[in-house]
This record gives structure tokens, sequence and C-alpha cells, in this order.
């Protein structure tokens, strides 16, 4: 059990997408970063925010699919170097199928096998 779950201290967690998406985890107390994705000069700052917010101890960080797909090496270098969860969730069009992708290659890595694969 970790140390967190031991004191019951709860860890913050943060949503990163389009107004649309992260408004509902706003209005269940967790923090909220708007990027509009279609605009360039705030795509640029997504990397940025992801950094920070794991610097500052966030335990989990949805994002937004599109923005998960897009800059997956930023999320793989936040897995390793933070404990930190990056977790997409799907955008206004429906999800991409990013979401079990991600948790199927995290189960891979950590089993050494596939366990979800179909006989």
């Amino acid at each position: 059990m970790s140390d967190s779950a031991s004191t019951g201290k709860n860890l913050p967690m943060a949503a990163i997408g389009s107004y649309e998406m992260v408004l509902p985890f706003q209005a269940v107390g967790v923090k909220t970063v708007i990027l509009d994705t279609q605009n360039a000069e705030q795509r640029d700052t997504f990397e940025d925010t992801l950094e920070r917010l794991a610097r500052e101890g966030f335990a989990v960080v949805f994002i937004q699919e599109d923005l998960f797909v897009s800059f997956m090496h930023k999320v793989e270098e936040v897995n390793d170097s933070y404990p930190t969860s990056v977790l997409p969730i799907p955008g206004p069009s429906g999800t991409t199928g990013a979401g079990l992708d991600s948790i199927r290659s995290s189960v891979e890595k950590a089993v050494g096998m596939d366990i979800f694969a179909e006989r």
C-alpha cells in the first residue's frame, strides 16, 4: 500500500483538453487546463503543461485523446520519469482506441505478454 493510501491523503488530478472535454472534470474538483487543439500556439504549450503537472506531483493527468496521440513521445517520457499516470480520454468525435492500446502496452510491459490477446 502506498504512503498516500495509508495516510488517506488525496493526490491531485488534472485534465488537459478542449473546454467541452475538461468541463465535467472541473465539476468534480479536478484541475483543468483548457487547450484549443486546433490552435497551433496552444498545442506548443502542451508539453510544458504536462511536464509542469508531473513535477507538481499530480497523480493522474487525463489528456484529450488527440493530444495524447500527437504527443505520445512526451507522454512516454513523463510516464518514465515521474510517478504520474497519464491517461487518454475520448475527444469530441469519440474514441480512436488509443486508451485501450495504451493500457495493453503498459500491461504487456509489466507482465511480459499481451494478456488481452484474443485466441
